[in-house]
């Protein structure tokens, strides 16, 4: 019965919390506090502060960490599922609907539309991250990522996430310096 209450506890504030974790704060906190009685005002409010603290989305977070207070390990995993399953319902739904037409003219046309957009915004963030860069690091060091990275990627076919990692250890090594 305790991983029904978790789960309900969680998914709940997921449906009705219209823009993700910092809106269904309060629902959760109703679930919570006010109709199962795990946690105290305060209690919650110093997981709050700790989900806060943490890099990532809040409410998962705050799921898997309630749910294993309540449940342990499936207690936690029901809580993380929880949370995400509204989003992830609606997600397939719409895949499934996108499938189904995807041979539309209209869905083409917007298909076609919307692939420009996101071209100009990731090169708006692009540049906002050279921009930051040479602001922070300078021109050399910013020069000398790029080129490399690009070596790296484009010449070597090194999988781009091991080209983060290095760029990662590169700025953390030389912020120690």
């Amino acid at each position: 019965m305790i991983y029904w209450s978790i789960f309900l506890a969680f998914f709940i504030p997921g449906i009705l919390g219209y823009g993700g974790g910092p809106a269904s704060i309060p629902l959760v906190e109703k679930e919570v506090v006010d109709r199962y009685g795990w946690m105290t005002t305060q209690e919650f409010g110093e997981v709050l502060a700790l989900g806060n603290a943490l890099p990532g989305p809040i409410a998962t977070k705050m799921a898997g960490y309630i749910g294993y207070m309540e449940g342990g390990i499936l207690g936690s995993v029901i809580g993380l599922f929880a949370s995400v399953a509204p989003s992830l319902i609606l997600m397939i739904g719409l895949m499934m609907t996108l499938m189904k037409y995807k041979d539309s003219p209209k869905v083409k046309n917007i298909t076609k539309m919307i692939r420009p957009i996101i071209a100009v915004l990731l090169g708006a963030m692009t540049l906002q991250f050279f921009l930051a860069s040479y602001e922070t690091s300078g021109s050399v060091q910013t020069i000398v990522l790029i080129a490399v990275s690009y070596w790296m990627l484009e010449i070597r076919k090194i999988h781009p996430a091991f080209v983060i990692l290095l760029a990662l250890a590169y700025g953390g090594i030389s912020g120690l310096l």
